[in-house]
């Protein structure tokens, strides 16, 4: 039975939780004096990626486009995922790709990585930039089988089948569960309600074991570390940065944080009278809705 091989991509995004976030006078955001971390969705992904190590003994692979200070999101999706394997790909001639670009970049990435990929995992967005599209740009670039969506799944290792169940729309009714199977090589979109669950007592066993290992792995990332340029990937330079993205951006604008209008005001519950204005005042805008 051949063994697994999966990769991870992840992004090192702005920590917006901080509330710190420094934008340049254009309205961009200044990556230079915001504080960053690995973006949520790309951990959801590295935990989607824990759970085949954990369940199939998968090796794990990481692979990021970014500056060099990335480092630090790739270290922390090790620490999540127990990777064997961390690719920064890093380069000017990548600067100002978007997510056309950026596929293209990663695409090659992948196929440095040690072994054939069976599967790639990547997060539902990317918070600063919320459009969805770099990982089935990817996956299309790959030629692989994409799932979008997943929120759990599991593996035939003999047959190299993939069963998952996806939540999707179904002609405007939210929430649909749609179970599908495919062989794999595949590439999956982790939707970010996905959660493992480690049911037996072997699997537990395993999930400590590996959780473990990671840990130790994240303390000396650096043994684990590769950096690519541009040259190193060998990417053809028409299809990266600025020259292989056809997206244009006409304006950037910073919107205005709006002024307060509404006051708050604490009302004693154990006050009948200030009960009843309360629930006066709430006659009053019942009465001035109008109601077709």
């Amino acid at each position: 039975m051949d063994n697994l091989n999966v990769a991870v991509l992840i992004k090192l995004e702005p920590d917006f939780s901080e509330g710190n976030v420094s934008y340049n006078p254009d309205g961009t955001l200044n990556r230079a004096e915001t504080k960053n971390t690995l973006g949520p969705h790309s951990a959801i992904a590295a935990h989607a990626a824990f759970f085949a190590r954990v369940m199939y003994g998968a090796k794990v692979s990481i692979g990021t486009m970014g500056p060099p200070i990335a480092d630090l999101a790739l270290q922390q999706a090790q620490e999540i995922s127990d990777a064997e394997e961390l690719h920064l790909y890093s380069d000017r001639l990548f600067a100002g790709a978007d997510t056309l670009g950026t596929a293209e970049v990663i695409k090659t990435g992948i196929e440095k990585m040690q072994g054939k990929m069976d599967i790639v995992f990547a997060g539902h967005r990317a918070s600063d930039g919320e459009t969805g599209q770099t990982g089935p740009q990817t996956a299309w670039k790959l030629g692989f089988t994409f799932l979008g969506n997943v929120i759990s799944y599991s593996v035939d290792m003999e047959s190299r089948l993939i069963r998952a169940k996806r939540l999707v729309s179904l002609q405007g009714i939210p929430d649909v569960i749609e179970e599908i199977e495919a062989p794999l090589p595949v590439f999956i979109s982790i939707d970010p309600t996905y959660k493992s669950s480690f049911d037996t007592v072997s699997q537990r066993l395993a999930f400590h074991k590996y959780q473990k290992e990671a840990k130790q792995r994240a303390e000396n990332y650096k043994d684990y570390f590769k950096i690519f340029n541009a040259e190193q990937l060998g990417v053809d330079e028409t299809l990266v940065g600025l020259p292989g993205s056809p997206t244009i951006v006409y304006k950037v604008e910073r919107v205005p944080k709006s002024t307060a209008t509404r006051r708050a005001e604490i009302v004693d519950g154990s006050d009948p009278e200030q009960i009843t204005k309360v629930v006066a005042k709430m006659k009053e805008a019942l009465s001035a809705m109008v109601i077709k």
